[in-house]
């Protein structure tokens, strides 16, 4: 009996980590991994296949299957979840004939919310949570670029099947994925939010990439009180991050390439939909809920929510 695996959404989260598990388990007897994916992308992974560039090397990889359709998708047991944000419930409704209880769904959103989202939709399954730090992003359709040798993604659930959960991790472990099971979940999944949340504000707001924020007195100062405002934020909910979380932060930021940008920022900058709602409303929300002030989000989401897309200046 096949292990069946929906990849949902070939950016470059599902696109990367996807790729590695479709290239372990072609032809596999044990694992099979589907593309749920559709237009120009799925045209190209049917004929071409899915290609990945990395800084030394590249490989392209067939999955066993690449469609939007639920009856050539089918039943699934695990469903990984890399869309935008702005599309979850969308993509989600689209294939919940191939969602049974059983499915075990793994959401890798930018955002803290999708475990929520989801369940909401799907409230009978296993929905965890999870995170990944890495730096890949589509080039073409079918094509995804990753830079640099990090990538980490860590996953869990504090009431979720163990037995289900361990056997993914040694999935993600055959293939080659840095994965790793974390009791602490939900702490994990907010200090990449709070790397990635005041990220694409700061970014997407003064419409510039990591040096510019760095160099800039004015542009840093607006990040750091970014910063302050969402790890504060953090605390009053309940979550566990380091005392030094601010720092790291902005040496984890220092440490990317200057000319880097968030991926809101560059959707913003290609006339997109970008991911306003998860990575700046949701904290002005939550800061209304719990009584945290949050005026510089507060300014960004002023800022940004009136704006399309191609007005980003």
């Amino acid at each position: 009996m096949q292990t069946r695996i929906g990849i949902l959404g070939l950016g470059g989260v599902g696109g990367y980590f996807g790729g590695l598990l479709a290239k372990e388990f072609v032809d596999s007897e044990t694992v099979e991994i589907v593309f749920i994916t559709r237009g120009l992308t799925q045209k190209q992974v049917l004929e071409n296949g899915l290609k990945i560039i990395m800084d030394e090397s590249e490989m392209t990889v067939f999955p066993s299957k690449a469609s939007d359709n639920p009856e050539v998708i089918g039943k699934l047991d695990y469903l990984i979840c890399a869309t935008k944000t702005y599309d979850l419930e969308a993509s989600l409704n689209s294939i919940k004939a191939c969602i049974t209880k059983n499915t075990v769904i793994l959401p890798l959103y930018n955002g803290v919310d999708a475990p929520e989202r989801i369940s909401a939709l799907f409230p009978e399954n296993d929905v965890l949570q999870g995170c990944v730090y890495i730096l890949s992003k589509i080039e073409t359709p079918a094509v995804i670029r990753k830079v640099g040798h990090f990538e980490k993604l860590y996953f869990g659930s504090p009431s979720s099947s163990m037995t289900k959960m361990k056997a993914l991790q040694a999935i993600f472990l055959k293939a080659n994925i840095q994965s790793s099971l974390v009791d602490t979940i939900e702490d994990a999944v907010w200090e990449k939010y709070v790397f990635i949340s005041a990220l694409a504000a700061v970014t997407t707001y003064l419409n510039q990439n990591v040096g510019e924020v760095m160099d800039n007195i004015e542009s840093r100062e607006l990040y750091v009180a970014l910063l302050h405002e969402i790890t504060l934020l953090a605390a009053v909910k309940g979550i566990n991050l380091p005392d030094d979380i601010i720092m790291q932060t902005i040496l984890k930021l220092e440490k990317c390439p200057k000319e880097t940008t968030s991926s809101m920022h560059r959707d913003a900058l290609a006339g997109n939909n970008f991911e306003l709602d998860s990575l700046v409303s949701y904290v002005v929300n939550e800061g209304v809920k719990y009584e945290v002030e949050t005026p510089s989000f507060q300014k960004v989401f002023d800022k940004l929510s009136l704006l399309t897309p191609e007005k980003v200046v």
